[in-house]
């Protein structure tokens, strides 16, 4: 019998504040339930936020004010799901460890809220998230159950060095801190009576061949590797990895423009500068009664010119301002634009779509009809604020293996292209990779994770194809065991 499920990717990305990702996240797992997804994956840091560009006033042997400046707006950023510094493991997904008194959780509620979302929708979430424990970050992944709650939580154990954004040597070990590789724990699930045994790898995690083979150990079949890695060598590695592991894999990655980066990012002021900051003064007759109005002071006799929408202050979180107007998302209609020979890779906003799956984009009306006849449109509020209409694509988008853009310019240029994707346990792509693609995107494919059974006959790498009797790997605080 099939052992049948429908499995979601959401290539968002991160907005002005945590509640309001969180609020988006929300509408997300909503607009999944109804389209019946059991599974939903969200990007890396999706809370919390990726600060990409950012060097944080970093040079070897030097560190800059102004890079403390951005760094305390990124901690005050991240979310406290309660967990300690070292990590607690089974003692905080079974709520064992103390409480403040007075108070009837650890952490700011994040968890508590993750909780209700995937109660309320019941969907299976798994979440990428910057945690805050201590005085450290830690780039992480929970694993959110509609029953139970939390069931897992991992954290990065190998930020990567070095950013992309040439001439600058910010590195994600700068900010973040290396989580435990006890954290490597498969889960496993049942999700509509079908088991699962589901692990995260993140990001560059999945270029470490022994850590692949320690969820590859513990016999995983759902493998989610949610990522910042929008080049073109990420999807023949999701793909090598799906024949390795004889597993589904869900890769999950924003897709950013300049102008949804937070404020601070552009360069936030050092604590001198701001205490010696004075705030200026409207000129002398003008309608102007607000210095900090986003329209120009001009004369009485003179209009207003406005200035062009712009993001939250420099207090604000990742991303834009949200805005409660809703969009009707449904299918990709057809045609769909397709790569050519003679143009790069990022010309078009999509690949070819295969059969039996659907992807929610917005179009211009705001209405688009579904791809196959008996889907049902689906409906996301737009989290996001009218400064973020999508323009059309051009053949000179920058990529990722190049210097971004200067930042003077209208914010247009995208920091990270995407490239969210559903791969079989045979390394058939099922779905995506989705270029250049915004607000909220569902990616949805129904799977039978009997083929993850069947595609054991000719390769077990952990098993049959292992040679356990040569060649054994272990890993400090971990069972390389498959679950019970």
């Amino acid at each position: 019998m099939p052992k049948r499920l429908t499995l979601a990717v959401s290539q968002s990305h991160t907005l002005a504040t945590t509640s309001a990702t969180l609020s988006a996240l929300s509408s997300t797992a909503q607009s999944a339930s109804r389209s019946n997804v059991q599974l939903l994956l969200f990007p890396e840091a999706y809370l919390g936020g990726y600060p990409r560009t950012c060097d944080f006033g970093a040079t070897v042997g030097s560190r800059s004010d102004q890079g403390r400046e951005q760094f305390l707006q990124y901690y005050h950023n991240a979310i406290d799901l309660g967990d300690t510094p070292r990590g607690a493991g089974d003692d905080w997904v079974d709520r064992r460890l103390e409480v403040a008194k007075g108070k009837d959780y650890r952490g700011d509620g994040t968890r508590e809220e993750l909780e209700k979302v995937a109660r309320e929708t019941g969907v299976f979430l798994v979440v990428g998230l910057v945690e805050r424990a201590g005085g450290s970050l830690y780039c992480g992944v929970v694993y959110v159950c509609p029953r139970e709650g939390c069931v897992g939580k991992r954290r990065k154990v190998m930020p990567q060095m070095l950013t992309r954004n040439a001439g600058k040597t910010g590195s994600e070990r700068l900010i973040w801190a290396q989580g435990s590789p006890s954290t490597l724990k498969a889960v496993k699930t049942t999700i509509s009576g079908v088991e699962i045994t589901l692990a995260a790898a993140i990001c560059w995690e999945n270029y470490m061949p022994l850590l692949r083979y320690s969820l590859y150990s513990q016999n995983v079949n759902l493998y989610l590797a949610p990522t910042a890695d929008a080049r073109d060598t990420w999807l023949p590695l999701m793909r090598i990895i799906a024949c390795e592991s004889r597993a589904y894999v869900l890769s999950a990655n924003q897709c950013v423009r300049r102008k949804h980066l937070p404020p601070w990012i552009h360069g936030a002021p050092s604590r001198k500068e701001r205490d010696n900051k004075q705030p200026s003064m409207p000129a002398a007759n003008t309608t102007e009664t607000d210095i900090h109005d986003d329209t120009t002071a001009t004369s009485t006799t003179e209009k207003p010119i406005p200035k062009t929408p712009q993001p939250a202050a420099a207090d604000s979180a990742l991303g834009v301002v949200p805005s409660p107007s809703p969009l009707r998302l449904g299918a990709i209609p057809s045609p769909i634009k397709q790569r050519t020979t003679n143009q790069p890779r990022r010309s078009s906003n999509l690949t070819p779509i295969p059969d039996n799956h659907f992807l929610a984009l917005p179009s211009e009306s705001q209405e688009i009809s579904a791809l196959d006849d008996d889907s049902e449109p689906i409906e996301v509020p737009n989290v996001a604020s009218s400064n973020r209409d999508v323009p059309p694509l051009n053949n000179t988008i920058t990529t990722t293996d190049q210097p971004y853009p200067d930042s003077s310019k209208d914010g247009e240029e995208f920091v990270c292209h995407g490239g969210s994707c559903i791969i079989s346990p045979s390394g058939d792509v099922l779905a995506g990779p989705l270029w250049d693609v915004e607000d909220e995107l569902l990616i949805i494919k129904d799977v039978d994770f009997e083929d993850c059974e069947r595609g054991r006959l000719d390769l077990d790498v952990a098993g049959s194809y292992s040679r356990n009797d040569a060649f054994e790997l272990r890993v400090q605080g971990l069972d390389l065991n498959p679950p019970p």
